[in-house]
């Protein structure tokens, strides 16, 4: 095996869950002695640089998907933007292309980064969205999503394959022109037995303006509680700063050992259905309370899911109190998903070009 490749990592720049799900990949990728460089854009590019400060990395183009103040609108803001992803994605391949030929890459991992690939290196795409959710348009995305997939050599999930899974219809669908892989959960995090520091982590994620209104909503709620309350607001800057608001305590980000010890030493977690997030609290086996971005259908799909499992309960954003987190001791946690960060398949095709 030649352990001595370049392999291009990059996530997609929506929210930091695409980059967090990428450490356990460049971790693996670093123990097995490739050399790893990153791609990416904004606050996930930002996020790789401070967890891995040695590493090369190269900036791409942004998609600039904001999410509107009123949820309902969000696909038509989506569908008004497709022109410049499509842009976006061509500027991309064309800076791919540029690090292929002058021999800077041998492979390439793309989690939902739409122009990164290239027909003479390995390219895989990593993605928990086989099928995309979309209201009533959801046949349509998943077939354009599946279409831009099959450009790539090979499809890998992160999630567990067989019955007692956490993507449900997103990452098992029914019929495909391609067989996808499974790669496990996918988290930075390591489960510990601590005693609980922080009885509710309020952990926020996502694209603006929907993140800070998340904020503005649960400082509200929260700070006349007599719980112990950490909230992280999930703004990679220069400086970690920590402050007090009531029954608060406020930081801005934290490192992921930082964030792994307090998720391990809290009672509750309160936070966006987002994929990652779920994977991080599956693989820590954690009680939660989840609020879906407004008009991201693929959370409020998620969500309901989990609910309806038993696994946790969930409110929309406009109803949330915080009454509501009395809920959690009615359900089991999300617990029992099996295993996770199993890297083999995804390095094996590395080592040989793969087919769909």
């Amino acid at each position: 095996m030649n352990r001595h490749k370049t392999i291009l990592v990059a996530p997609l720049n929506w929210g930091l869950g695409h980059a967090t799900r990428c450490i356990p990949i460049i971790k693996g990728l670093l123990s097995y002695s490739y050399k790893v460089y990153i791609a990416s854009d904004g606050e996930s590019l930002r996020l790789l640089r401070k967890e891995f400060p040695g590493l090369d990395y190269v900036e791409l183009p942004s998609y600039d998907i904001r999410y509107p103040k009123k949820g309902k609108y969000f696909k038509a803001k989506l569908l008004v933007k497709l022109p410049g992803i499509n842009k976006t994605a061509k500027r991309e391949r064309k800076l791919v292309k540029a690090l292929v030929e002058d021999g800077q890459i041998d492979g390439i991992i793309s989690d939902n980064r739409l122009g990164v690939y290239h027909k003479d290196v390995p390219s895989a795409f990593i993605t928990h969205q086989i099928n995309v959710l979309s209201g009533s348009t959801s046949k349509m995305s998943s077939k354009l999503h599946q279409k831009i997939i099959r450009k790539f050599d090979r499809c890998f999930v992160p999630d567990v394959e067989g019955a007692t899974n956490l993507s449900g219809k997103l990452g098992h669908p029914t019929k495909l022109r391609f067989k996808p892989h499974y790669l496990g959960l996918l988290s930075r995090m390591k489960k510990q037995a601590l005693p609980v520091e922080y009885d509710i982590i309020a952990l926020l994620s996502g694209p603006e303006p929907q993140r800070s209104m998340l904020e503005e909503l649960l400082m509200e709620q929260l700070q006349d509680s007599d719980k112990r309350i950490l909230l992280i607001q999930g703004r990679i800057e220069a400086e970690q700063t920590t402050t007090k608001k009531g029954a608060i305590e406020v930081v801005n980000f934290m490192t992921t050992k930082q964030l792994e010890y307090a998720i391990n030493a809290s009672g509750l977690i309160v936070a966006r259905s987002g994929y990652t997030t779920l994977m991080d609290l599956a693989v820590l086996e954690k009680n939660a309370f989840f609020i879906p971005t407004p008009g991201q259908y693929e959370q409020e799909y998620l969500a309901k899911r989990l609910k309806e499992k038993g696994i946790a309960p969930f409110s929309k954003q406009k109803d949330f109190k915080v009454d509501m987190l009395n809920e959690v001791s009615l359900y089991k946690g999300l617990k029992g998903f099996g295993r996770h960060n199993d890297l083999n398949g995804l390095i094996g095709f590395l080592e040989g070009k793969g087919e769909f």
